[in-house]
């Protein structure tokens, strides 16, 4: 889940990773809770998100979506 509204929060994230003991889970929380946000993490996300997003999204994929939006 990637939540850009504002809806995404430390205690969601720490919901989300229930039950996970790995270490990367775990220097994940430590940083979230350190910083009391997850404005970061989100950042870090959409950067690497960028390219396989802006590969995705042809010319023809944002007519059909805007046509899509339109009819409905």
């Amino acid at each position: 889940m990637i939540d850009f509204q504002g809806d995404l929060t430390v205690g969601k994230v720490r919901e989300l990773l229930a039950g996970d003991d790995s270490r990367d889970c775990k220097a994940l929380l430590a940083k979230l809770v350190a910083n009391n946000s997850v404005e970061d993490m989100m950042l870090v996300l959409a950067d690497c998100l960028l390219e396989p997003v802006q590969r995705s999204l042809t010319d023809d994929v944002m007519r059909e979506q805007i046509r899509m939006y339109t009819e409905s």
